[in-house]
């Protein structure tokens, strides 16, 4: 987003989600209290880890309108549009893909250690999709390092092996991994931007019918041929685009009413709180609350509890203009992919060198490993900024 239309609260709330991700993600559950993690597939409930994620895909979602009427603003045409938006999906797909099947490759078979694989896999990340300095005499070193990046990716695709009978051994799509899901996500959203514009009745109607897509799938009703349902399944479920598409919607009435209007901002964003946990509790009826299996009754509650999380950001960080308590989260907001990238880097530099430093992980004591993963995000998200000052930041 361009300085002039930026919301500090939707940096602040994509920092803040990327934080509580790494911590989720970091905390040993067995011995760290349930409600902090993932709530099992049949089970009706969620826990502190079944908001973060559609809590990401919600500020997603938010950030479009600003993000993309800035580009119109600039005079890009439909054309270019298109083609930002389509390079950017296929890039988290991309990403996505090859971070799902690290945990598949087989040593024997690939030639390569698990730990070798993936971190060859994030170099070669880093190498093409880095935001390098756009000066004309190092063009040539640029692309070179990218040429380099799509080299190894290549490499480690024709080398993977899973020794599983799954797409004979070779990588899978399966569920996209969490990129690909942002990704699709972001494809429906971005082209529905482009479609309706600033109406937001119309963006709300599309909204709608992947919300009926979501109980359509949840019922069992939506009977779509194998090879189709590979490759588009995400989309034709209908949850993960409904969830951005909430933000979409939130992001909407933010740019249509200048912060001058605050007072009639917040006790809408309220009244749609409400709504969204009202209809997902009654959604339950008929669907489980479950993060896992993707039910409409969770992605409902999942917006509804983040319109009350942005409001209140909102208030504190562009009405109050209070935004020094979340200084520590400002890298992971301007960075989220390098955010969320860089500490499984970390994570296989320590698994490859066998030295047990995440010794906070060992311990029987819920504060212990409570304490040890809140320090750890915070570090990573201090090594995002470290990153970014030395020109390595992601940027797709």
């Amino acid at each position: 987003m361009d300085i002039r239309t930026r919301i500090s609260s939707i940096d602040i709330m994509r920092g803040l989600t990327l934080f509580l991700m790494l911590f989720v993600n970091d905390l040993n559950m067995q011995v760290a209290p349930s409600w902090l993690g993932h709530m099992k597939a049949d089970f009706d409930g969620m826990g502190l880890a079944d908001w973060v994620f559609p809590g990401f895909l919600f500020i997603v979602g938010m950030a479009i309108p600003f993000s993309f009427s800035n580009r119109f603003s600039k005079g890009q045409d439909l054309a270019q549009v298109s083609k930002h938006i389509i390079t950017r999906t296929i890039s988290l797909l991309i990403i996505g893909v090859l971070m799902l099947n690290t945990d598949r490759v087989d040593p024997e078979l690939t030639g390569l250690t698990r730990n070798l694989w993936a971190l060859l896999m994030y170099l070669g990340v880093f190498l093409i999709w880095n935001d390098y300095p756009s000066k004309d005499p190092k063009f040539f070193l640029i692309a070179g390092l990218r040429l380099a990046g799509m080299a190894i990716l290549c490499f480690l695709v024709v080398k993977f092996r899973s020794g599983q009978p799954e797409n004979n051994g070779s990588l899978v799509t399966e569920w996209w991994g969490i990129l690909g899901l942002i990704g699709w996500g972001y494809l429906v959203s971005a082209f529905a931007y482009v479609l309706c514009r600033e109406s937001i009745l119309k963006t709300a109607a599309i909204a709608s019918c992947f919300l009926a897509l979501n109980m359509l799938s949840g019922w069992h009703l939506l009977k779509v041929p194998g090879i189709i349902n590979t490759v588009f399944g995400v989309i034709i479920d209908g949850n993960v685009p409904f969830i951005v598409l909430s933000g979409l919607i939130a992001g909407l009435i933010i740019k249509k009413l200048p912060l001058t209007e605050f007072r009639k901002v917040i006790p809408i964003f309220a009244v749609l709180g409400i709504f969204y946990l009202t209809s997902g509790f009654v959604l339950r009826k008929w669907f489980i609350i479950s993060k896992i299996i993707g039910t409409p009754s969770w992605a409902m509650i999942c917006c509804g509890i983040s319109l009350f999380v942005f409001i209140t950001i909102y208030w504190l960080a562009d009405v109050r203009k209070l935004t020094v308590w979340a200084a520590f989260v400002k890298p992971a907001g301007e960075n989220s992919l390098t955010t969320y990238l860089a500490p499984d880097i970390i994570y296989y530099l320590i698994w490859s060198s066998g030295i047990p430093f995440l010794i906070y992980k060992e311990s029987s004591s819920p504060l212990i490993v409570i304490a040890g993963s809140l320090l750890w995000s915070l570090i990573m998200v201090w090594m995002t900024a470290l990153l970014v000052r030395l020109n390595i930041k992601l940027k797709i």
